[in-house]
């Protein structure tokens, strides 16, 4: 199985990075049928989609998968909880009528909604992870004001800045892709001594070593 990581940045995936090469270096029997290949596509919408749309132009994977941290609307989710994201929206992407927003679909120009293709209970039985939905934004949220506007109008769950071009670029490569992400803070007025990255990323890291272990387990 051809397995590409897609990350924005490699702070979010280092240790996941490390144990890896590490197995492949001592030729671990775990990694006997595991290709696996780590994607770092820099932060953003714009970032994530070249970056993926070269790699899958001239690579053929079995499954993408998108890891990252991100921020929760929803408070039931706790800080350093792992989600899937089974939906996610450029919620940026359209037009304003005065009060007014017109998505792009609307608009009849294309679309800002975007689902994941491969779900994850499909894979890896053992996750018990909870389902979530997403925006992807160009600006993170910190103004009350904004904040309830965009949950008024699509209540997301979760947050980030490339969620929704990763699912969009692999649709259009027919990559079956998955996202996964911890989270890291709530959005609220920006605070950054209540951020919880390090707990966030280090749960993810475990979570996404476990994960790859179990497709290679799978292939033996």
């Amino acid at each position: 199985m051809r397995i590409l990581i897609v990350a924005a940045t490699e702070f979010e995936v280092f240790s996941l990075k490390s144990e890896v090469e590490s197995l492949k270096n001592n030729r671990d029997l775990r990694l006997r049928t595991f290709d696996f290949q780590l994607l770092i596509t820099g932060v953003g919408m714009v970032a994530t989609a070249y970056a993926l749309g070269r790699e899958l132009a001239t690579n053929s994977y079995d499954l993408a998968i998108n890891l990252g941290i991100a921020g929760s609307f929803d408070r039931n989710i706790a800080l350093g909880d792992i989600v899937e994201i089974t939906e996610d929206n450029i919620a940026e992407l359209g037009a304003e009528d005065n009060e007014a927003f017109l998505p792009i679909s609307q608009m009849g120009f294309g679309e800002s909604n975007f689902t994941a293709t491969k779900p994850l209970n499909e894979i890896y039985t053992d996750a018990k992870l909870k389902q979530a939905t997403a925006i992807t934004v160009n600006t993170v949220h910190g103004h009350e004001a904004s904040i309830q506007k965009i949950q008024q109008r699509l209540n997301p769950q979760i947050e980030s800045m490339e969620g929704a071009a990763f699912f969009y670029a692999c649709g259009e490569a027919e990559v079956p892709s998955l996202q996964i992400r911890a989270v890291s803070n709530y959005v609220e007025k920006r605070n950054r001594d209540a951020w919880q990255i390090g707990l966030a990323i280090k749960n993810l890291n475990t979570f996404a070593v476990a994960l790859l272990e179990s497709l290679n387990v799978a292939r033996l």
